[in-house]
């Protein structure tokens, strides 16, 4: 009998090397949002008081509107790291709205600029996943890595950029706008081993058909059950060209895979499963568990969509993968990725591992809605706290049981902060085993494992993820108590974690999630 080949893990594949910052603007405190008629939820009056009890925000960062803050943090990071722009082959821009919300895209042209001739093959793009962005960003460059796409010393930088007041993504009297700060940052990740990948990879015939704004979602969907025939589909990847932000959020990838839930699952659509939260939670960890995500590359050519689909694949990670280019005027083309025999084997040390799933029937939670000549964020609040809370054991259960972990083994959370009021929560459904005690191990998990910054930034959407590593580490953190939870108690400690997990909701509605082991 064979035996077979034992897969060496790697010492490290990606690290973390570098990081820009934008860190101006002006400080807006809640007075700013008093005595101007809104209310929330129950005609209940917003004030100060009312805003930090319900989401713990004082204060809030926001951008002047003559700056662009993405390329700002950009060139900060060319200015003070040791990067090398000639070993940049990767840019991405994670965002939502961006910093001009009519701007067709894609925003990462602005940055791009600043390094134009010096370095050559860039691949640039926007990602569009919601406010995960940054972390499906570092999960793209991880699986371009471990396929060895991306070689030893190479290098490719996340430029997180939401600058949601110059964009007016929200009405005026739309209390989600009080939630938001402006913010900007851009991250470095280094390529530290040349990988190779083995199994057997193949792709189907592109598919090309046209569609218009009305029918592209239900002809994807129904393109793509016609040639995967019921077979699980393990990811898709949408290159949208359509330049409009209704199309990217949520992100047209997961509108897709909703629409093909519907049609895969016809009993269940019909019993109205997908309009019961619970129920549809349920069906779609347990049949759908898949991810899917937006992004605009500079280049339009559908080949691009494709090779980073096929780096998913021969990660060994995921097995069938779509990938999709739409055109501007709506034609789409469709290729069916899959992979065998490909074995994934964490590193030691960097960025270990991985998990994306979004959740396509929720997509209307977080969306951009045309309202008359304009088109503003419309976000059901609600939804989105129900989303943030109860998806979180799947979501974590499905990236640290396969690395042996628990969530008290982390030394480090770093969470996305929509809303102060979700953290406790989150945790209270990690730690439902606790019995009487889960109360204060809730409360001593925040004040000791986890960095906040909600309560003087506001919710930097995307951004969230990149600035509060960058606060904790530059000393920008102080202690406080928030809605009776000390904060930020052990920051000494928290700088020199090892184990580190970096967490975060959006719309789609997607949750990703990436694990850190530092040496």
């Amino acid at each position: 009998m064979r035996l077979r080949k034992k897969v060496l893990a790697l010492k490290s594949i990606l690290t973390i090397c570098a990081n820009g910052v934008w860190n101006g603007g002006a400080v807006v405190d809640n007075s700013h949002f008093e005595n101007r008629g809104l209310a929330f939820k129950n005609n209940i009056p917003v004030n100060g008081k009312t805003i930090e009890e319900r989401i713990g925000v004082r204060t809030r960062i926001v951008a002047p509107e003559y700056a662009r803050i993405g390329v700002i943090a950009f060139q900060d990071l060319l200015d003070t790291s040791q990067v090398d722009p000639v070993r940049i082959k990767l840019l991405i821009g994670a965002t939502n709205v961006g910093e001009d919300k009519y701007d067709p895209g894609p925003l990462i042209q602005y940055p791009l600029r600043l390094i134009r001739g010096k370095s050559e093959n860039i691949a640039a793009m926007d990602l569009y996943a919601g406010c995960p962005g940054f972390n499906v960003g570092v999960e793209l460059v991880f699986m371009i890595s471990l396929c060895g796409m991306l070689e030893e010393g190479d290098v490719s930088v996340i430029v997180g950029a939401e600058n949601l007041h110059r964009a007016k993504a929200f009405k005026k009297d739309d209390t989600a706008g009080i939630i938001f700060g402006d913010d900007a940052l851009a991250t470095a990740f280094r390529t530290t081993a040349t990988a190779s990948s083995k199994g057997d990879y193949s792709h189907s015939a592109t598919h090309t058909t046209a569609a218009d704004a009305g029918t592209f979602i239900d002809i994807m969907a129904r393109a793509v059950l016609d040639r995967t025939r019921g077979e699980k589909i393990d990811g898709i990847i949408v290159d949208n060209q359509l330049g409009a932000i209704q199309y990217r959020v949520p992100p047209t990838a997961a509108r897709v895979q909703h629409r093909l839930a519907e049609l895969t699952y016809k009993e269940a659509a019909a019993d109205g499963v997908f309009e019961r939260f619970r129920d549809a939670l349920k069906l779609y960890d347990t049949h759908v568990d898949s991810f899917a995500f937006d992004i605009m590359s500079m280049a339009k050519e559908p080949a691009r969509v494709g090779k980073i689909a096929e780096a998913y694949v021969r990660s060994g990670k995921y097995k069938t993968v779509l990938s999709a280019y739409l055109a501007s005027d709506f034609t789409v083309s469709l290729t069916v990725h899959r992979g065998s025999g490909f074995v994934f084997t964490p590193p030691r040390t960097g960025i270990v591992d991985t998990a994306t799933s979004t959740h396509g029937c929720f997509g209307r939670y977080i969306e951009a809605v045309p309202t008359g000549n304009d088109v503003f964020a419309e976000m059901d609040g609600k939804g989105v706290f129900l989303y943030a809370t109860r998806g979180a054991p799947h979501q974590f259960s499905k990236l640290l049981a396969p690395n042996g972990l628990t969530l008290h083994d982390l030394d480090l959370l770093i969470e996305h902060q929509s809303n102060f009021a979700m953290i406790p929560l989150t945790l209270e459904q990690l730690m439902a085993d606790r019995g009487k005690s889960v109360k204060q191990d809730v409360m001593d998990f925040i004040a000791n494992k986890m960095p906040i910054n909600i309560h003087v930034r506001g919710n930097c959407s995307v951004v969230c993820m990149q600035r509060l590593p960058y606060d904790l580490q530059r000393d920008a953190l102080a202690p406080d108590t928030i809605q009776g939870f000390v904060v930020n108690r052990n920051l000494e400690g928290l700088k020199s974690a090892k184990v580190i997990l970096s967490d975060s909701v959006g719309a789609g509605m997607t949750r990703s999630s990436f694990l850190q082991r530092l040496p």
